[in-house]
């Protein structure tokens, strides 16, 4: 799905301090270790206000996770999630339970001892890792030992064929950065190790479809409760922490058709629901379309500088009465422009616990949309469109109380 500017990409975390989000995800087939199947490592970081501080950037290298609490960096057994680029994070905009998702790796399934969290180095260009006292002006951080070969973490837990482990480090921001004599800051990490819970949907989508920017999402009543893109090696993606209920997922890539598959159900708070699996993974066919959009104005009547208009486009899909493909902001003069929607047939499959879940076209509905137009505290209008030959364009909403 492109450009879903209207619905929070994660949802609230409730924990005690700044945190690093680590998810073990267990899943089902061979493999080797001191278990049997695999699962995968997926993380993300959360903060909350440090004392004395406006910012504290960091960036994030990769996270290493070994079976050994006596590994060192360059023997062999090491599973790394590696961002490519690596990312520069303000850790205290993370705040309220906000998370940064940084990615996630297979992970045989067996006994693990360590992790470690590997920063970027400061260099010459730029400064990679970094403070902002209050009041004051940004400052080095400095990280020897996390730069070097991480920041090294022992903690035990299991990963078995079939089991989901979670765990929170928290990140104690306030404790963890230290004022050297010379007025320099240094980061010495306090980090707690606290497992918790972790629901969701589960599942993976065809490598064949990396670079056309795919996104899945969970929906309700085309209404996105939570959204994630897969992972860029692997193809598994993990919508995570969704309130108990049924689903529709919608799978969108760029120059593709939309795949939904509906009333996938999450019965509880720690439990998660897989709708495909490496071994048969969700594949789009090709929209024979790249230039087809709706696009117009939204007007407030009356006007306001504090609330934003958004614009989506939903596609009736066999059973279910609508999903969003594609929505957006409109600019500050009320100008949207939903591109790239797909006029290839959707395809749709109902959930089922045995998989592969089969998605089949749905003939009659290629290329037609409602042109969705909203804002909080006035009233929603629609429009039909049917660009399954040509644009639409100059669709103007005026939206009233």
């Amino acid at each position: 799905m492109k450009n879903i500017v209207n619905y929070p990409k994660s949802k609230p975390l409730i924990w005690l301090g700044a945190s690093v989000l680590i998810a073990l995800v267990a899943g089902c087939g061979s493999g080797s270790g001191n278990g049997t199947g695999s699962g995968t490592l997926g993380v993300s970081l959360t903060d909350a206000p440090a004392c004395g501080f406006d910012h504290v950037y960091v960036t994030v290298d990769k996270v290493r996770v070994h079976q050994s609490s006596s590994a060192i960096g360059t023997d062999a057994g090491w599973s790394d999630i590696t961002l490519n680029p690596a990312r520069k994070i303000d850790l205290l905009s993370l705040n309220n339970g906000a998370l940064d998702n940084l990615g996630q790796t297979p992970l045989p399934a067996g006994h693990y001892t360590q992790l470690r969290l590997v920063l970027d180095p400061n260099t010459s260009g730029g400064l990679a890792n970094s403070v902002v006292p209050t009041g004051g002006t940004e400052s080095s951080l400095i990280t020897p030992s996390a730069v070097q070969s991480g920041i090294k973490l022992i903690n035990q837990f299991d990963v078995a064929s079939g089991q989901r482990v979670d765990l929170m480090l928290d990140f104690n921001a306030c404790k963890s950065i230290v004022t050297m004599g010379n007025g320099n800051y240094a980061l010495k990490p306090v980090i707690k190790v606290i497992p918790f819970a972790l629901n969701g949907i589960d599942g993976f989508v065809d490598k064949a479809l990396f670079g056309s920017n795919v996104m899945v999402t969970a929906q309700q009543n085309g209404v996105v409760v939570q959204s994630t893109a897969p992972n860029a090696t692997t193809g598994e993606f993990f919508l995570a922490r969704v309130p108990v209920g049924d689903y529709d997922v919608v799978i969108t890539a760029d120059n593709h058709a939309t795949a939904v598959i509906a009333a996938v159900p999450v019965a509880t708070t720690t439990s998660t629901t897989v709708v495909s699996t490496s071994g048969v993974a969700i594949t789009l066919p090709s929209s024979s379309t790249t230039t087809h959009i709706i696009s117009g104005t939204i007007t407030l009547s009356p006007p306001s500088s504090t609330v934003v208009a958004y614009a989506a486009a939903q596609q009736a899909v066999s059973s279910v009465q609508a999903v969003t493909v594609e929505s957006q902001a409109a600019n500050d003069l009320g100008i949207y422009s939903l591109t790239l929607l797909p006029i290839a047939e959707p395809l749709f499959g109902l959930y089922s616990v045995t998989l592969p879940i089969t998605l089949t076209a749905q003939s009659g509905v290629a290329g037609i949309y409602t042109d969705n137009a909203s804002a909080s505290g006035y009233t929603t209008q629609s429009l039909a469109e049917d660009i399954s030959t040509t644009d639409a364009t100059a669709q103007d909403f005026t939206l009233v109380p």
